[in-house]
């Protein structure tokens, strides 16, 4: 069994972690990807769409690695052309743009909304989410997607709706994962002590970050892949907590 006394608020991972890592690459991505220019095309004078594409405009301006498609200048048209040739390079490297990530989940809102969406979740979610809240446990998710894509997988699960049993949802406008303060801006919303909340991820980086912040950590191994080397304390189920 993984973990330790104390412990009031266990935060999750997604992406290897509460969800299947095909699920995210072989059908998120590849949706977004799709119905990315079509989306732009739709939304050009969304508030939130001015606000991604503007975000994307200051990342391309600043991006160091070669090859990135051009942004030249011109009309509402060619900008979003450009936004749409850089973002399809950022999922191409699978970049945790916060740009991006707002952008994607905007799609993915309407794949979802029109049922050509249906996000997966282990078996052992539901039951570990039900029995945390019944030991007065509370649940929070820390994921590179956005918030809005965070909600939206977590309400349209096999499993039926679980945004009733999360508390809260943090993305990278808290800070990279790979950040120890973004773990203490996290204890500190969620308003405990770092030593309060358990981390649970596959990602042993995002572990050290947590630990170093002061957090409890749990390294998930799901689908009988094979555990990293890592001294993070492991387990293959929810049921292990």
């Amino acid at each position: 069994m993984t973990d330790r006394p104390g412990v009031r608020i266990l935060l999750l991972d997604v992406e290897g972690t509460t969800t299947a890592t095909s699920f995210v690459y072989d059908v998120l991505f590849p949706f977004a990807r799709a119905h990315l220019r079509e989306f732009l095309q739709a939304t050009p004078n969304d508030p939130a769409t001015r606000t991604d594409v503007a975000a994307l405009r200051a990342e391309r301006q600043a991006e160091k690695e070669a090859g990135a498609p051009p942004w030249p200048a011109g009309g509402p048209d060619e900008t979003l052309a450009a936004a749409a040739a850089y973002a399809e390079w950022l999922i191409d490297r699978d970049r945790k743009s916060t740009a991006l990530k707002s952008l994607q989940g905007r799609i993915w809102k309407g794949g979802y909304r029109s049922g050509a969406l249906k996000s997966h979740v282990y078996p052992d979610v539901r039951p570990a989410l039900e029995r945390w809240r019944a030991s007065r446990r509370s649940v929070a998710i820390f994921s590179s997607g956005s918030v809005l894509a965070q909600r939206l997988l977590f309400e349209n699960t096999g499993e039926g709706d679980l945004t009733p049993l999360i508390h809260g949802y943090f993305d990278t406008t808290t800070g990279p994962k790979g950040a120890a303060n973004s773990y203490r801006r996290i204890a500190e919303a969620l308003r405990v002590a770092p030593a309060a909340v358990l981390f649970v991820s596959d990602v042993p980086a995002e572990l050290d970050a947590a630990r170093t912040a002061g957090m409890g950590t749990a390294l998930c191994v799901r689908d009988g892949a094979a555990a990293p080397a890592t001294d993070h304390p492991r387990l293959r189920t929810f049921d292990e907590i």
